[in-house]
C-alpha cells in the first residue's frame, strides 16, 4: 500500500508517485548509473577442512570402527561353539533335516553380515588414511569439498552427494 502525502492544495499524492517523477529526472538517472553498486556477499569456498574440523571426523570414524568391532565379536562369538573353540557346524544331534536347514541359513546370514561389516570397516580405515594424507573430504570425482552433513552421515565417503547421484554407484 502507499503512504499517502497531504499537499497545499488539499489533495492527496502517493508517495510512490513522488519518488517516481523524481527518479526519472535527468540527474536522478545520472547518479543511478555512476553510483557504486551495493557489495553482495559471495559465499566463500573453503578449500579445504580445519584441522579441528578433521579431527571431529576423525573422532566419528574412530567411534564407527569401534561399534563396528563390537559387532563384529559379538558374531564371532556367535558362530563359536564355546565348547571346542571353532565355528559351529551342522550338528548331528538335531532331529530334523529342517532344522538344520534353518541353522545353515542362519550362519550363511551371520557371515555375510561379518563380511559386509569388514568391508565397511575397511572402509572406516582407509578414510583415516585419507586424513592422514591430508585429502579427506574431497569429492574424488569433481574435487569440491564433500558437505559437512553428509561426511557425518556417512564418514567414509568419497563423493560429494551430487557426483554420487549422477554416478549412480
Amino acid at each position: 500500500m502507499a503512504k499517502m502525502k497531504k499537499t497545499t492544495a488539499g489533495a492527496t499524492k502517493s508517495m510512490t508517485a513522488t519518488k517516481m517523477k523524481t527518479m526519472d529526472t535527468p540527474k536522478a538517472k545520472v547518479r543511478a548509473k555512476t553510483a557504486k553498486p551495493e557489495k553482495t556477499k559471495s559465499p566463500v569456498r573453503k578449500t579445504g577442512y580445519t584441522k579441528q574440523e578433521l579431527q571431529y571426523f576423525k573422532n566419528i570414524i574412530l567411534e564407527k570402527k569401534k561399534e563396528i568391532l563390537e559387532e563384529l565379536e559379538t558374531l564371532r562369538d556367535s558362530m563359536m561353539d564355546t565348547t571346542t573353540g571353532e565355528y559351529a557346524s551342522e550338528n548331528s544331534t538335531y532331529s530334523t533335516h529342517m532344522e538344520q536347514g534353518t541353522d545353515a541359513m542362519e550362519r550363511e546370514k551371520t557371515f555375510l553380515f561379518a563380511s559386509r561389516e569388514g568391508k565397511f570397516l575397511n572402509h572406516l580405515e582407509d578414510a583415516l588414511q585419507r586424513i592422514g594424507r591430508g585429502d579427506y573430504g574431497r569429492c574424488t570425482m569433481c574435487g569440491k569439498l564433500i558437505e559437512k552433513e553428509r561426511l557425518e552421515a556417512v564418514p567414509h565417503a568419497q563423493q560429494c552427494l551430487q557426483c554420487k547421484l549422477h554416478s549412480g554407484k
